[in-house]
């Protein structure tokens, strides 16, 4: 119970930063046969209650395919893309229509007892598409396929101010009369572009879509750096969703994050805490080491106040902290500052001290040590210095490992008081 009441609390700076922002949502049409479904229509219905507009954009690919095969209607994909002729457009429109149906009843539970007792989520759909043909690509003719001309996103505003979630099906219908099946995941890419919407959230797949060489799930990366690691392994798993997600955030959505379906509560680890469960695309980094500013005085205090108490490191007034600011150097991760360090020069000796050094123990072994060390030294190199000096009572040994060697105090700056109750090590580093 603790826990969950800490988590809680920790959650109110992300609910207070989501309300009234709009999420648009791109759903497989696996993830909407999945038995974590009705879990997911649980968070989406707590989200709504907590002010979060919600675009749902359904998909229907395993639902189609029955639909076809129940006809014997053969159907050819390229690219990934299905081709849809004109006996096949029924049983696709079918599958929608029943998706469409299944979801707004999910949406309509309120019996006692139920996570949506009390819930009376209000559900819109419309004809907010206006679509096109996608033509012939390659010698395909994709017939009644097709990408979206232009979305309504007006109308759609209009209704999520009225507090409606929306619920928009992968087709759209031409000023001709007709109707194209489209891409779900380039739709919601298409919508949340028009809406401006603050996330677009891909619950496209089983699990999360991006991993590094060890195989362990990538939680961040900004477009950019994807966009390169896609160019160089085109056939990288699930690049095609990847490739939406970093095209997303260079049209101007601000985060486009990639979750598993199966995944029990990944939507709300993902929306209220800081390290999330998925894969997150952002079109500027999300973790950034940087000079300290005057807003990060709290933060710096919080992350080595418990390193003071253990004796871990000196004790620093609020008055010294603020009026040293200017020598820390701080790393943040979604605002919130998880490791810093301060860079005392002493130019008539070349050298200069590396303290108040911290790293907030969640994220310890994830080298954000070493990112900070790097900046520093960076920063002394510029400074025209060429030692590089700390003491510690406790982190010899990794200071050792990163090419510090052990020295006497008697080797420090005249300037710089050594305490002899401390009794700490002395180690020095060639810059």
């Amino acid at each position: 119970m603790k826990d969950w009441i800490n988590w809680f609390r920790h959650a109110s700076p992300y609910i207070n930063r989501h309300r009234n922002r709009c999420v648009v949502f791109g759903v497989s049409g696996e993830a909407l046969e999945h038995k974590n479904f009705i879990n997911i229509i649980h968070d989406l219905a707590l989200l709504s209650s907590l002010g979060i507009r919600i675009v749902m954009v359904l998909g229907a690919r395993p639902q189609i395919d029955r639909a076809l095969q129940g006809k014997a209607i053969n159907s050819a994909f390229s690219s990934g893309i299905r081709v849809t002729s004109k006996e096949a457009l029924p049983c696709v429109l079918e599958a929608y229509g029943k998706v469409r149906s299944e979801v707004e009843a999910l949406l309509s539970i309120g019996v006692v007892n139920s996570p949506m007792h009390g819930s009376a989520i209000k559900v819109v759909s419309g004809n907010f598409i206006v679509a096109k043909p996608r033509g012939v690509i390659d010698g395909v003719d994709f017939g009644w396929t097709g990408q979206v001309r232009r979305v309504d996103h007006e109308s759609m505003s209009a209704h999520l101010q009225a507090g409606s979630m929306l619920i928009q099906t992968a087709q759209g219908y031409a000023v001709t009369g007709e109707i194209f099946n489209l891409s779900y995941d380039e739709l919601a890419m298409e919508v949340a572009q028009s809406l401006g919407a603050d996330k677009l959230i891909y619950l496209g797949q089983e699990k999360s879509a991006l991993t590094n060489s060890e195989g362990l799930p990538v939680r961040q990366i900004d477009a950019q750096s994807l966009t390169r690691l896609l160019d160089s392994e085109p056939e990288r798993e699930n690049s095609r969703l990847l490739r939406l997600a970093s095209a997303a955030c260079h049209s101007g959505v601000k985060r486009v994050h990639i979750l598993g379906y199966a995944d029990d509560g990944a939507i709300l680890e993902e929306m209220f805490t800081r390290d999330g469960v998925g894969t997150m695309v952002s079109e500027e980094s999300y973790d950034e080491v940087r000079e300290a500013h005057l807003d990060d005085l709290t933060g710096i205090q919080e992350l080595i106040q418990p390193l003071e108490e253990q004796g871990v490191l000196v004790r620093r007034s609020r008055e010294l902290l603020e009026t040293e600011l200017h020598a820390f150097t701080v790393n943040l991760r979604d605002n919130a500052i998880i490791a810093c360090a301060a860079l005392y020069p002493y130019p008539e000796y070349e050298s200069a001290e590396l303290a108040c050094f911290a790293v907030h123990p969640d994220y310890r072994r994830e080298g954000r040590g070493d990112r900070i060390l790097d900046e520093v030294s960076r920063k002394a190199k510029c400074q025209g210095l060429k030692y590089l000096f700390v003491l510690t009572t406790q982190t010899e040994h990794w200071f050792l490992e990163r090419g510090f060697e052990l020295s006497g105090h008697d080797a420090l700056p005249s300037g710089k008081l050594y305490d002899i109750a401390r009794n700490s090590k002395v180690l020095r580093k060639v810059l």
